[in-house]
Parts: structure tokens; C-alpha cells; sequence
């Protein structure tokens, strides 16, 4: 299936593809992907640590959310957002009467290419077998032939279509097919390594409950072994898996997987890719992987998790789990699932989960009655970390019945989100430190411990009806409850709880947070995922694609 080798290509931009490594003595330091960037200050508690940031020098500087202290570690930790790939960023921190600076440069979305293996198009039944690494400059390129798309279908007499143990690697544009375990296996401690704009289908064991004898979990699309990292994972189209995991009917999901990771080393951007099947051949979780309670998992730290369409989920649609030290999941549409996200644990954080759109939720094939829309909890030495949830959309019918599962749920602070579910709010089961609710709409009977002190709960007098959307109207109906006076054909008329048209009650109802919604149109920034007067989100691979 090979047909040509090109001579290797050196080009010069590559410095600002790999992740910085901090030297020992390096404080503070950060750390970049393609949009964000993670900070990181070895310091005493000196309280509030704000940050300030702007790209090559030129541009005005910008105010973001401050970093979190972890007294554990003695550190203060946080992520600047929403930046623009290969870009060199001044970075300063206001901590007490200290002011130490830094400069990072995003990731470059443009891999440099050195040797190139073409794959002629067609269809193979022999697995793919990469061993010869690239390097820092130059990534070693597996193609499909121009025009063309190689097929490799292994038929189900295979573990893998293909198995990465080398780094520095760019996979792209193959279709793979009928592996009996995983689509795409990155070997244990790999790094480095690219798969983009593939088509990935009918893998897997038969899987679903363990009770009726099958084995089938977590066998996926694309399963990185413990260690690996640095992980560039876009565009793909992973879909129809031949097993199915059971639903919540027989015990916990177990079954296929579109992406895992076993204790990454972290550094993985999971982006612009769309996991989807049928119910019948479900996803137990469509990101996931392990260990959840532990100082590593899935995906671990300095990752980000953006612009994917997951659905046909039976547990969670993204899985994140582990350290979660500045992750960010951000932009991504999540339907048919148990719990859209789910972060038990967060054992050092920060994570951020911004701007999502949750559709609906359901625990069986009988059952439509939801999960939460974060998934939440603690054990024993795992936990503490800092939960950000800012502008999620979640709207019913049919979507989840809580926002934050009854789990314990300490350092969660939610700013601006529409929680649009009748169940509970926040947990009951108090926690050190306490949550942090407020300015979300919540439609539920219960905030549990949550407080709301300016969310739209119960207010205004007109509360929002069921007519809201995911991209917000200026307007919506409501009940004006009592009799009402109207005045028709000259005539007054009274008419009980009648329906009305209002202004939409969450446009202008957020509060500015910086780095996050600086570019709110209004008097405020709109709760929810959308910003009335600002382009909608795009979710997918034509989103990716218009990015590049």
C-alpha cells in the first residue's frame, strides 16, 4: 500500500508547534496550545493574582480572569482564552507587590512536514504499522495520494486498522474500517502525534452489559495508552461503531468509546471532530478514558476540548476526569447523552467549560427522564480543584433534570449559563469551599445550597416560558398571571393568564467576566452560549475547516 517517500522537507517555523517545557528554574512559566495558553507562579498566597496579556507587543493590554491559588502545591494556576494560533504573547502577573512578566507563543495550526509516506487509494486489508518518528521540525506525514483516499478494512481479523508507536506523526485522510478493537492505537507514551480527517467506522468488540458476558469497553475509535500526549486529534469523523454499550437500565454503561486517553501526560487538543451513531449502537462515554480519581487521567493538564458534535451517548458525551489542571472545554454541541460533561474529579484544576450547548439528555431507551448537566464529585485525596462554568446553554423539553449531579460539588464557580431543567440546581451536601452560583437562569424547584443573589430564578414577576432557544431571540412569551384587562375592537375584555410576548429576560442579564465575554454586544453580556448581534457558534468539521 506504500507508494512514495518524499525526501524530507525542513522548514523553519516549527519552534512554536511544541509545547514550552519548563525549565526547573522557571517561574513563572506557561504552557500553549493552538488558543489558550496555561500560567503557572510558584509564589506564597498573596490573595487575588491578577493577569494581564497582549499579543506582540502592539496590542492594548487585556485584563483576564485572575489564577487560582492552590495552596497545596503553592502555586497559582490559570489559562488565558480565545487567542489566535502562532501569536507571541506578553504576559504579566499583579500578585501583592510582586509583578513577574513572561512570553509565550501559541501553537502554529500548520504542521511543518518533513518526510512524506503516501498511501495510494483504494482499499487494503493490512493494517498500518508506524514506527519511523519524525522529529521536532519535521513530522513524518501519512497520507492518502492526492485526489484520492485509502481505505484500509482489516474485516475484523485485526486488533487495529493502525497502530502509532512513534512521535512526531501526522495521520490524515484515511478511511479505516472493521478493526476488532480500536480504529487508530497510540502506543504507550507516545507524543506528538497529529490524526486529522479521518473516517473511522464499524470497530469494536460487540460489547454492552457486562452481565450478559460481553468485553467490549472501551474499545475505540482512537485509544491513546497510558502516557501518551501532546495529542492532536481534529476534524476526524468517528461514527457507527459495531458494538453497542447498554444503558442505564442493566447498571453502568460499558461499551465503545470515540476517543480515550489512559493517563495522558496532557498537552491534547481535541477539536472540530463529530462522534455519532445510533441508539442502538451507542457510545458509553464519546471522550473519556481514565483514571477519573487520580493526579493524571483524561485528559489530564493544558488540554482543550472545542468544536466537536458528539451524540448517541448512553453515560457521558465528554469525559474529562483526573487532574484537569487548566483544561478547557469550550463550543462543542452535545446531544443524546446521560451527562454532557462530566468531571469527577477535578483533583488540581482549574477547568473552564464555557459557551457548550447541552440538547437532550436520557437514562434508558424506556426512560426519558435525564442525568445532570455537570457531573460532579470528590474522593478522598482527589479533589479541590476549581470548577469555571460559564455560558452554557441547557434547555428542555428533554434535556437534562439537573444542572450539577447530587454528587459533593466544593470550588465551583458558575457565572451567566441557562440552566433550563426542573430538577435541582446545585447539591445539598455541603462543601469546603462552598460553591459559588450566580446571574444563571434556572428554571428548576430546587437550588440546593446555590444561592443565585442576581440570577433570574423567580424574576423577573414574568418568568421566561418554555419557547426559549439556543441562539436567543430578542423576544419570547411568557404567562402574565391573573386576570388581565386588554382592550379589542374598542372593548375591555379580562383574560386569565394569558400568554404575551416579552423581552427576552436573558439578554443583557450576565455579568462581564474578562477574558471570556469581552466582546458582549449590549448594555451586558446575554446568558447562554450566544450573544445576541454576534455570530453564532459553529460546531463540526466544516467548522474546522473554515478555521484553518
Amino acid at each position: 500500500m506504500y507508494i512514495d517517500k518524499t525526501a524530507p522537507i525542513l522548514l523553519v517555523i516549527v519552534f512554536c508547534l511544541i509545547p514550552y517545557t519548563a525549565a526547573a528554574d522557571d517561574n513563572p512559566y506557561a504552557v500553549p496550545t493552538y488558543e489558550c495558553i496555561g500560567v503557572y507562579y510558584q509564589s506564597p498566597d498573596r490573595g487575588e493574582c491578577r493577569i494581564r496579556y497582549r499579543r506582540g507587543g502592539k496590542d492594548s493590554w487585556r485584563e483576564s480572569l485572575g489564577l487560582v491559588y492552590d495552596k497545596r502545591d503553592g502555586e497559582y494556576r490559570g489559562s488565558l482564552v480565545g487567542l489566535t494560533p502562532d501569536a507571541e504573547y506578553e504576559i504579566e502577573l499583579i500578585s501583592g507587590n510582586e509583578r513577574p512578566s513572561l512570553k509565550c507563543r501559541t501553537k502554529n495550526n500548520h504542521i511543518p512536514i518533513g518526510q512524506t509516506t503516501v498511501l495510494s487509494g483504494g482499499v487494503s486489508p493490512v493494517p498500518l504499522s508506524i514506527s519511523e518518528s519524525g522529529v521536532p521540525g519535521a513530522y513524518h506525514l501519512i497520507a492518502s495520494a492526492s485526489g484520492e483516499t485509502a481505505v484500509i478494512d482489516v474485516m475484523n481479523s485485526e486488533d487495529c486498522n493502525v497502530v502509532i508507536d512513534a512521535d512526531y506523526i501526522v495521520l490524515r485522510g484515511l478511511e479505516l474500517k472493521n478493526a476488532e478493537r480500536h480504529g487508530v492505537l497510540i502506543k504507550r507514551g507516545r507524543h506528538d502525534i497529529v490524526v486529522e480527517d479521518c473516517r473511522i467506522t464499524g470497530w469494536g468488540r460487540m460489547g454492552g452489559p457486562i452481565t450478559y458476558g460481553n468485553d467490549g469497553i472501551m474499545d475505540s475509535g482512537v485509544f491513546a495508552e497510558k502516557g501518551a500526549g501532546n495529542l492532536t486529534i481534529q476534524r476526524n469523523l468517528i461514527e457507527h461503531p459495531r458494538g453497542a454499550s447498554n444503558d442505564w437500565d442493566t447498571g453502568h454503561p460499558n461499551g465503545p468509546q470515540g476517543i480515550s486517553l489512559i493517563d495522558s501526560s496532557g498537552g491534547n487538543v481535541i477539536r472540530w471532530n463529530e462522534l455519532r451513531s445510533t441508539e442502538d449502537h451507542g457510545f458509553n462515554d464519546g471522550f473519556g478514558g481514565g483514571s477519573n480519581f487520580s493526579f493524571e487521567g483524561s485528559p489530564n493538564r493544558d488540554s482543550d476540548i472545542y468544536g466537536n458534535i458528539i451524540t448517541n451517548v448512553w453515560d457521558d458525551a465528554i469525559e474529562s476526569e483526573g487532574a484537569n489542571m487548566n483544561v478547557r472545554i469550550w463550543g462543542n454541541f452535545l446531544d443524546y447523552y446521560y451527562h454532557p460533561i462530566a468531571t469527577a474529579c477535578v483533583s488540581k484544576g482549574p477547568i473552564y467549560i464555557f459557551r457548550n450547548i447541552f440538547g437532550v439528555s436520557r437514562r434508558t431507551h424506556a426512560d426519558p427522564l435525564g442525568g445532570a448537566m455537570i457531573k460532579t464529585g470528590e474522593r478522598d485525596e482527589f479533589g479541590g480543584g476549581r470548577r469555571f462554568i460559564f455560558h452554557n446553554t441547557a434547555l428542555q423539553p428533554r434535556g437534562a433534570f439537573s444542572a450539577f449531579s447530587g454528587h459533593i460539588a466544593p470550588n465551583v464557580v458558575t457565572r451567566n449559563n441557562i440552566f433550563h431543567c426542573p430538577g435541582q440546581l446545585a447539591s445539598r451536601t455541603p462543601a469546603d469551599p462552598p460553591g459559588d452560583y450566580d446571574y444563571d437562569l434556572f428554571t428548576g424547584m430546587d437550588k440546593g445550597l446555590a444561592k443565585e443573589p442576581h440570577g433570574l430564578h423567580g424574576k423577573p414577576a414574568i418568568e421566561p416560558s418554555r419557547s426559549l432557544e439556543f441562539y436567543p431571540a430578542p423576544t419570547t412569551t411568557a404567562i402574565q398571571w391573573g386576570r388581565i384587562p386588554f382592550k379589542r375592537g374598542g372593548k375591555e375584555i379580562h383574560i386569565t393568564d394569558p400568554v404575551i410576548v416579552v423581552p427576552n429576560p436573558i439578554i443583557d442579564a450576565g455579568t462581564p467576566i474578562p477574558g471570556f465575554n469581552d466582546d458582549y454586544a449590549g448594555k451586558a453580556p446575554d446568558l447562554g452560549a450566544f450573544e445576541l448581534g454576534r455570530l453564532p457558534l459553529r460546531f463540526g468539521r466544516q467548522a474546522g475547516a473554515a478555521a484553518q
